[in-house]
């Protein structure tokens, strides 16, 4: 396997060394480049062609939400990894809108950026639980104030005692579970004992079966529905 060509885009050369450390750690992983600004991690990205890129979302010139919507214009291929204090709803909406494959904070743990990074090499999408469950919270709460989100999520609120039948096998929603706690395909299909091609079937049938799109949305919509709890 070819080593993951990750860039590091963070104003504080601290943390960008701290980070550099960290993920040289994983032979798997290779940094190759750093950056302190929005138009320069555009720059080397142009240069570098990385495979994912570490972005933090304040940043002088131009901050992470602006440089993440000009990279996914001309470079799609790239995947960008938001990195970032926990932040408000619709700063979240709007990252995610804007591209990005995963949004994890800065407390991260180092084995669980490690493990982020090759989640979305291979094509997940990682949001923190804390994240998530902030959404839920916002979401249910600019609901009973009569708010409306255009945000398209089937993560409704249902009466007191209703049920819903939403056709979920019971490995169905036990890797529901596993997804809310952010738990990576990999390692789901290892606590199963079952394939990873195999985990990735289920979850396409939990987005058809909740009728959302990806990772994040289904988690939102099993809090939601009381199927599972953060």
């Amino acid at each position: 396997m070819d080593r993951i060509r990750v860039l590091i885009a963070d104003d504080h050369p601290l943390i960008r060394q701290g980070l550099v450390r960290v993920i040289r750690l994983d032979p798997l992983l290779d940094v190759v480049g750093e950056a302190a600004d929005g138009k320069e991690v555009i720059e080397k990205a142009e240069q570098l062609h990385p495979h994912i890129i570490i972005m933090d979302l304040n940043m002088p010139r131009m901050d992470g939400l602006q440089a993440t919507r000009q990279i996914k214009q001309r470079f799609p291929d790239i995947r960008v990894i938001a990195l970032t204090v926990e932040d408000s709803e619709q700063r979240v909406i709007e990252v995610i809108r804007a591209g990005v494959s995963g949004y994890i904070l800065k407390d991260v743990d180092p084995d669980a950026l490690a493990s982020t990074i090759k989640a979305v090499y291979a094509g997940e999408m990682v949001i923190h639980p804390r994240i998530t469950a902030m959404l839920c919270r916002e979401m249910e709460q600019d609901g009973e104030r009569g708010g409306n989100h255009d945000q398209q999520c089937s993560c409704v609120s249902r009466p007191p005692g209703e049920t819903l039948n939403t056709g979920l096998t019971p490995r169905e929603v036990q890797i529901l579970k596993y997804m809310a706690s952010g738990v990576h395909n990999k390692d789901i299909a290892r606590m199963l004992y079952i394939s990873e091609k195999t985990v990735k079937n289920h979850i396409t049938n939990i987005f058809r079966k909740l009728d959302v799109e990806d990772r994040t949305q289904a988690v939102i919509s099993a809090v939601k529905l009381k199927l599972v709890n953060l």
